[in-house]
C-alpha cells in the first residue's frame, strides 16, 4: 500500500520562512509559467508570429512618424535600429506588467481552492514575457547584421540593464496585481499607463532631444535609464548614458520592487476572499 503524504501548513510569518516556502513550490512555479507560455497564442490564426509582427509594426510606425515626418535625430544610427533597440526593453516591460497585473484574477479558481505562495503567480506571468524578449533579440540581431552595426565591449554590460529591467517590471507588476484584486479599476488603469508610458519613454526618440530643464522630471521614469542603457550597450557612442540619471532610475526601480513585495505580502492573505 502506497504511503500517503501529509502536508502540514505552519503559521510561520518570518521573511526566511516565506522565501523557503516559495522555493518549496518551485515545481508549481515552473508548471504555471509553462502553462502560460503554451496557451498564450493558442487559438490565434498566426500563433507565435505575433511575437515578430508587433515589434516590427511598432518600429515601422515610429520610424515613419518620428524619423521621416518629424525628422528627429538618430545620432548617426539608422532610425529603425535606434527604435528597435528601445523596443526590446519596452516590449518586455509592457508585456510583463500587463500579464502580471491580471495574473491573480486569471487564476481566481486556483487561488480559492488550494494553498500555495501567491507570489509565484505574477512572477510566473512575467517569465512568459521572456519568450517575446528572446524572439525580439533575434530580430534585433538580424537588423544589426543588415545595417552592419557591430556592438563593441559595451554589450558585456547588457545583462546589468536587463536585470534593472526585470526589477522594474517585477516591482510594478506586484503593485498592480495586488491592487487589481482589491480594485478592478486597475484593469483599465494599466493599459492607459502603458499607452502613456510608450510616448514619455525614449522609444521613438533619443534622450538627447530632452531639454536640460526637464531632465530631473524625465528620469523619474525608471524605463528611461533602462532604455538608454540598452542603446548604449548595443549601439555605442552615439547614445551616451547619463550616469547620474541612471543611478536615480536604478534606485527608483529598487524602491518600487521593495515596496511592491511589501504591499503584496500584507494583502495576499485576503486574495482568496476578494478575488
Amino acid at each position: 500500500m502506497a504511503e500517503q503524504q501529509e502536508i502540514v501548513i505552519t503559521p510561520g510569518t518570518g521573511a526566511l520562512h516565506y522565501w523557503r516556502e516559495i522555493w518549496r513550490y518551485r515545481e508549481l512555479f515552473l508548471y504555471l509559467a509553462w502553462r502560460d507560455i503554451v496557451v498564450r497564442y493558442k487559438q490565434t490564426a498566426i500563433g507565435v508570429a505575433w511575437c515578430v509582427i508587433r515589434p516590427l509594426l511598432t518600429m515601422l510606425v515610429f520610424t515613419l512618424v518620428f524619423g521621416m515626418l518629424a525628422k528627429l535625430p538618430s545620432n548617426g544610427v539608422p532610425y529603425p535600429l535606434m527604435v528597435f533597440a528601445a523596443m526590446l526593453p519596452w516590449q518586455f516591460f509592457a508585456s510583463a506588467l500587463s500579464e502580471s497585473s491580471n495574473s491573480l484574477i486569471g487564476n481566481a479558481n486556483l487561488l480559492t481552492k488550494v494553498y500555495f505562495p501567491r507570489l509565484i503567480v505574477p512572477v510566473g506571468a512575467i517569465m512568459v514575457s521572456l519568450v517575446d524578449f528572446l524572439v525580439s533579440c533575434v530580430i534585433l540581431a538580424g537588423l544589426m547584421a543588415w545595417y552592419r552595426c557591430v556592438p563593441d565591449f559595451r554589450i558585456l554590460l547588457l545583462p546589468v540593464f536587463l536585470l534593472l529591467l526585470v526589477l522594474s517590471s517585477l516591482g510594478a507588476g506586484l503593485w498592480f496585481c495586488a491592487l487589481n484584486v482589491q480594485y478592478r479599476d486597475f484593469r483599465y488603469v494599466v493599459p492607459f499607463l502603458l499607452q502613456l508610458g510608450l510616448y514619455v519613454s525614449p522609444v521613438g526618440f533619443s534622450s538627447s532631444i530632452v531639454p536640460d530643464a526637464w531632465r530631473s522630471l524625465y528620469f523619474l521614469n525608471p524605463m528611461v535609464g533602462v532604455i538608454d542603457g540598452f542603446r548604449w550597450a548595443l549601439l555605442g557612442d552615439g547614445f551616451p548614458v547619463n550616469w547620474s540619471g541612471l543611478a536615480f532610475s536604478s534606485l527608483l526601480a529598487v524602491l518600487i520592487l521593495a515596496s511592491g513585495v511589501w504591499y503584496f505580502r500584507i494583502t495576499e492573505r485576503s486574495f482568496a476572499d476578494v478575488v
